[in-house]
């Protein structure tokens, strides 16, 4: 098959525009690169904030997108790993140096170097994308791809800390906000064996949490209850990005426990260090996972029936997607669906 010479996509061209029908010129595919045909992409809470400036400025124009599955249309002469025709999906990061430290170490995903898919690289948002190998994963059999996308962020998201935090069956997890990230993490904690208790400030999920997995459903805002968790917790998983009651939530946990972050706060953070060094407890975050991660992480959703609750949207109508997350009515994850004429 051959690379594109020109990609149709959809771009947001400035601050607070509309995203519109946006044309490029690829340029020669790179030797270690994969060109992928999107089928669906997944909109994430990322996205909107590179797209609305939440992080910054923007390079305009962004084409966003990395909750991508499609297939292998093309591979660069030393692409590794993959086959024309293949079903894979790409996530977070398009590229890493293969070269430093962390990559070495085999955490690309904290390469200085690092491309992400949407910042300064064009996404998913079109009819094809471009990544370096390493990054794009095969889908097994036993997962839906129409609704696999989030899985690529924000299931490693939560699914990493899992794996590089030791976290064992006989522990007793908390998960922080049940929505993109949270009703994920509430069906990997429970398919890792753990007791699991869902902390939301929203007595309609309640049911909804007990379903994805929660043994318990606390408010995070009854402090009775809050109480009765006292030294409980062997993790804490934050997945929202909004302010909390800390003090409460380091409580919570047992001595070695873990108050974990993968949601980006909108303002510092204040800890007691008394919490932390009585009862040798931390607080860490992470970003995405490693391919390796990645990998493991599809596998085990694969093999243990976990996916993502979907909302669909055809790419074409790529501007009300943004709005319905915008509005935060999303339940409790958005993916496209390319629907560009076949040239």
């Amino acid at each position: 098959m051959s690379t594109a010479t020109s990609i149709r996509a959809w771009a947001a061209q400035a601050l607070n525009q509309p995203v519109v029908p946006f044309s490029f010129d690829p340029g020669p595919l790179g030797t270690e690169d994969v060109e992928i045909r999107v089928e669906h992409c997944g909109l994430c809470h990322s996205d909107l904030s590179v797209i609305d400036g939440e992080w910054g400025p923007a390079a305009y124009p962004v084409v966003g997108g990395h909750e991508v599955i499609g297939t292998v249309v093309a591979l660069g002469q030393q692409a590794r790993g993959l086959k024309l025709g293949q079903r894979v999906g790409l996530g977070w990061m398009s590229g890493s140096c293969m070269a430093c430290a962390p990559c070495l170490s085999g955490q690309p995903q904290m390469c200085r170097a690092g491309v992400p898919t949407i910042i300064g690289h064009h996404g998913g948002f079109a009819e094809r994308v471009r990544a370096h190998w390493l990054w794009v994963a095969p889908i097994p059999e036993g997962l839906d791809p129409k609704d696999a996308g989030p899985l690529l962020c924000g299931g490693v998201t939560v699914f990493s800390p899992f794996l590089n935090f030791d976290i064992k069956p006989t522990h007793h997890v908390g998960v922080v906000g049940i929505g993109g990230l949270g009703h994920l993490a509430l069906q990997f904690a429970r398919a890792w064996g753990c007791e699991v208790t869902a902390f939301t400030s929203s007595d309609s999920k309640r049911d909804e949490a007990l379903q994805m997995g929660a043994h318990h459903v606390v408010s995070s805002v009854d402090a009775t209850a809050m109480k009765a968790l006292r030294g409980r917790l062997d993790m804490v998983l934050v997945t929202v990005n909004v302010m909390l009651n800390w003090k409460a939530l380091m409580s919570t946990l047992a001595p070695n426990g873990r108050l974990h972050l993968v949601g980006v706060l909108p303002q510092p953070m204040e800890v007691e260090a008394g919490s932390l060094i009585g009862g040798q407890r931390s607080v860490s975050g992470s970003p995405t996972g490693s391919r390796q991660d990645i990998d493991t992480m599809l596998a085990f959703a694969a093999r243990h029936g976990i996916k993502p609750q979907t909302e669909h949207f055809p790419m074409s109508r790529l501007n009300d997607a943004l709005d319905h997350l915008r509005a935060g009515k999303a339940r409790y994850r958005v993916v496209l669906d390319a629907d560009f004429e076949q040239a």
